[in-house]
């Protein structure tokens, strides 16, 4: 059974947000982490670059697979998590502890369309 944690936000694409005032902190969820298997590299943003509610930002790549990270709100990267350039393992030692970029959020209005903890352990079937 996958961690989930309540006072999330999570996508549909397997993204978890985090709200601190107007940034999002982003990454993926245990589940996602668990599907993909080891976690070989981490491709992100760099700071100050754009991303959309619904496009991808980056990707994961793992020993199994290769898969599109997908931002869950739009607005500009204020930070990417330098650790997983050189650990990407991190990510499926803890995935809701190793985020993956920051974005100051240009429309907050967006985490209405995420789901809550509820909603998305029914959405994984869990």
């Amino acid at each position: 059974m996958s961690k989930i944690l309540e006072g999330l936000k999570y996508a549909e694409s397997h993204e978890w947000v985090k709200v601190e005032g107007n940034v999002a902190v982003i990454g993926v969820t245990d589940y996602a982490q668990k599907e993909m298997g080891d976690i070989t590299y981490v491709d992100m943003p760099d700071v100050d670059d754009e991303v959309t509610a619904g496009e991808e930002f980056g990707a994961l790549e793992s020993v199994k697979a290769s898969s599109d990270l997908f931002s869950p709100v739009s607005g500009t990267v204020v930070e990417v998590n330098s650790e997983l350039e050189d650990a990407p393992e991190k990510v499926n030692e803890d995935a809701f502890a190793n985020w993956i970029i920051k974005v100051e959020m240009s429309d907050t209005g967006e985490l209405d369309a995420l789901m809550d903890a509820a909603a998305y352990k029914d959405f994984i079937g869990e």
